[in-house]
């Protein structure tokens, strides 16, 4: 750390520290620079005969071999201290006026002069740049130049309002010639607002002391402001400001640019704003400075969020503590809801804070806003908590009451004591649907079903099967079944049914004998599930579908075999049930009878003549005809319908002559087309039948005209002995037939008059067939 006119310089180097003195001013015509070690005894005086406008030491000056450091004045002087412990200077640079900043570091050093910055490369001996200066309209003694390195390669230059970084590099050997070896290369240069009085690196932003000049509004004459200290974060030609503070130092109002200065301390990140009346030192701030500004501003919610995020970092702030306070910030201004909700994420499984805090809810009359967001598990609360929210929600609003006995487990509070609570409030309103539901739950949970369940039922509730079914209460509904088929039938009847050994059908049709409208819905489920199962009770059915329920009448009858067919003739005929009727008669085979009734009631030819397709009697088909024979309707329908069971000429015959008949002519066309068609189909299958037959007796010839095997292994079917002899050599015949059974000729009978053809005594004793001879063996 560098400073001049009467201001100490401290700098840390490996562990020693170095005091600079510079004394006297730049009017005297002699200045006196000292180095000396404070921990140790090295020292080095010396008298200059002109102003010394700044000094820097070696980086390393603490290392024997680094014994050095520059002055700047009217030249720029190096210091180095020889093998004899003298020092010897030599001049770097001179002939530009007056040298005001310079900074070393690593082997470079950099200087500004009125012309502009150079560096010079200790190792190789050379000076490798300059950088001219951008505004020669400023005086550089009011406006003097700020350098700082950011690394050992990279020089920041701030002059005026213009900054420089600019980046030393090698050069490639090809390029060397007469040049030095290193070059400088400006990265990125920018204009700045107000005019630079010092810079310093922060990471890869910028930390800029800046001299600020404005504009009064009454005089419009320009007056000092206040230093400002920056965050710039340095692009390719502008940059962006990161933070801005102005500064309060004494004297402000008559100091100049010249007059600050902004030093830093790279291991302490400590930066040091010197004016001439003050010393300021500024710091990073880290995130527990961060959470108190958020804190002071009243932004509890982002100091949480910044907590949440930097808990490892910060040490002054706790995460509970934050939490805390922004619940109360929210409830002191009113937003009950949000504190609440933040309480789920705040107090976390901490029991004894949720229930600090639902007590500070109670006494500001909010229980209702906390109560969603209460645990419910891990943790659990005293039953006591809840239960004074369930009171207080029962005192004010029934519903939500009703929504918390849904969502809140049965073991969170006291169940009686809600129960009785209910009980209480329904002696005022006993006619509260939400107040009855709600205690029909309460009473599940408390698994008195009994009482669950006759609420319910009173209230028509949907839960009831539910109810009944996840309890098993089927013993306790034997004697409630018409409530339960008036609340809901359908599920009612499905309900019975898939539990039948638990609740009997004899038991559900005799509860119900009461109500025969409910009792037939039952049975018709029974019978549409099972045709047999009910089937005692078929008689009664027919009576039951006759009186609400004809349109399934008709199939119950067709399905059931077990029904009483007179009693359901009775029935249909009291009734006038014509199609019942009809079906009945012709199961009961008086197809004349329910034909006539067809003819007679129905005045329907079409039926008429389905059915006799259906019995498929000649006799019905004559008593249609004779039926039909003096109505012409009759006589066009039955042309056109029976041509494919019953010859028409039969009908032709007997149609009087000169009887008008409506589409006659069409009727007569379409019996020729049916003929027809039916000659056509003849002659087909008879095409196709001779094909076959032709094409299997090929098959069976083929499969005839094949050899059959015979060997050691067959036998003789009639004296069961092998059928070749043992000796190869006598003769033998043999007789094979197509059933693959074998004989010795011998063992056959012999061929008669009567039956002059052979045949296989096993397979053809009573009548010709595959079994006859296909094969004569002789030797």
């Amino acid at each position: 750390m560098t400073v001049h006119d009467k201001f100490l310089a401290l700098g840390t180097h490996y562990g020693k520290v170095y005091l600079l003195d510079i004394q006297g001013n730049i009017t005297q015509k002699f200045d006196v620079v000292q180095v000396f070690g404070l921990y140790s005894g090295e020292e080095f005086h010396e008298t200059f005969d002109c102003p010394i406008k700044i000094i820097a030491v070696h980086p390393h000056f603490v290392r024997s071999s680094c014994k050095q450091f520059v002055t700047g004045g009217k030249k720029l002087l190096l210091f180095e201290r020889s093998w004899m412990s003298r020092w010897k200077s030599s001049v770097l640079h001179e002939g530009e006026g007056n040298i005001r900043s310079v900074k070393w570091r690593g082997h470079l050093i950099a200087w500004a002069n009125n012309m502009g910055v150079k560096i010079f490369d200790i190792t190789s001996k050379q000076r490798i740049t300059n950088v001219p200066r951008d505004d020669i309209s400023l005086r550089p003694d009011m406006y003097p130049c700020s350098l700082c390195w950011k690394d050992s390669l990279t020089l920041i230059i701030g002059w005026g309002t213009s900054v420089k970084i600019c980046s030393v590099k090698e050069r490639h050997a090809s390029e060397m010639r007469d040049l030095p070896s290193r070059y400088v290369e400006i990265v990125s240069q920018f204009e700045t607002e107000f005019y630079i009085s010092g810079l310093a690196p922060l990471c890869d932003q910028l930390v800029v002391l800046s001299y600020v000049k404005e504009v009064s509004e009454k005089t419009e004459r320009e007056y000092c402001a206040r230093p400002r200290l920056d965050i710039i974060q340095p692009l390719s030609e502008t940059c962006e400001e990161i933070s801005s503070d102005a500064l309060t130092v004494r004297g402000f109002q008559e100091n100049e640019c010249r007059d600050y200065h902004l030093e830093y301390s790279e291991g302490e990140s400590l930066f040091y704003i010197v004016s001439p009346r003050d010393v300021v030192v500024a710091k990073e701030r880290d995130q527990d400075d961060h959470i108190d500004w958020l804190l002071e501003k009243k932004k509890y919610e982002e100091a949480l969020m910044a907590a949440e995020i930097s808990q490892k970092n910060i040490k002054r702030h706790k995460i509970l503590d934050i939490g805390l306070a922004y619940i109360n910030h929210l409830v002191e201004k009113g937003e009950y809801d949000i504190a609440a909700r933040k309480c789920q994420k705040i107090l976390g499984k901490n029991a004894a804070l949720w229930e600090y805090e639902v007590y500070k809810f109670k006494e500001i009359g909010q229980l209702k806003a906390i109560s969603p967001y209460l645990p419910r598990g891990d943790p659990v609360l005293k039953p006591l908590i809840y239960e004074m929210i369930l009171h207080e929600f029962l005192e004010s609003d029934y519903e939500g009451f009703a929504t918390l006995i849904r969502e809140w487990p049965g073991d969170l509070y006291n169940n009686s004591v809600i129960v009785q609570a209910v009980r209480d409030h329904l002696k005022k309103d006993s006619q509260n649907r939400t107040l009855l539901k709600t205690l029909a739950e309460l009473y599940t949970y408390d698994k008195n079903y009994g009482n669950a369940l006759e609420i319910y039922l009173t209230l028509r509730h949907k839960d009831v099967f539910q109810l009944i079914h996840k309890h098993n209460l089927f013993s306790s509904i034997k004697d409630k079944i018409v409530l339960l088929m008036d609340f809901d039938s359908e599920k009612a009847v499905d309900m019975l049914l898939d539990n039948e050994d638990k609740i009997s059908i004899k038991k559900v049709v005799e509860e119900l004998e009461d109500r025969p409208e409910l009792q037939h819905v039952y049975l018709h489920k029974l019978f549409k599930r099972d045709h047999h199962k009910g089937q005692r009770y078929h008689e009664k059915q027919i009576s039951l579908y006759a009186e609400y329920d004809r349109p399934n009448l008709l199939p119950f009858l067709r399905d059931s075999t077990h029904c009483p067919l007179q009693k359901a003739l009775e029935i249909c005929q009291q009734r006038n049930f014509v199609e019942e009727t009809v079906y009945l008669l012709s199961r009961m085979g008086n197809s004349r009878s329910a034909l006539k009734m067809i003819m007679e009631e129905l005045h329907d030819v079409d039926k008429a003549i389905e059915f006799a397709k259906e019995q498929d009697d000649g006799e019905l088909w004559e008593d249609l005809i004779l039926y039909s024979i003096d109505k012409p309707p009759f006589i066009t329908g039955l042309l056109n319908n029976i041509g494919t069971h019953v010859d028409p000429i039969l009908l032709i015959h007997r149609i009087k002559e000169g009887m008008e008949i409506p589409n006659l002519r069409d009727s007569l066309v379409k019996i020729l087309q049916d003929y027809n068609l039916q000659i056509l189909l003849r002659e087909g299958c008879k095409k196709i039948l001779v094909a076959d037959s032709l094409s299997l007796l090929k098959k069976m010839h083929r499969t005839q005209m094949k050899g059959v095997l015979v060997d050691e292994e067959n036998i003789c079917e009639s004296c069961l002995s092998p059928i070749l002899p043992s000796d190869a050599a006598k003769p033998f015949s043999v007789v094979a037939f197509h059933c693959r059974h074998m004989f010795h000729k011998e063992c056959l009978p012999v061929p008669s008059m009567n039956s002059p053809a052979q045949f296989c005594g096993i397979c053809s004793a009573k009548h010709r067939g595959p079994g006859s001879a296909i094969l004569e063996m002789k030797k």
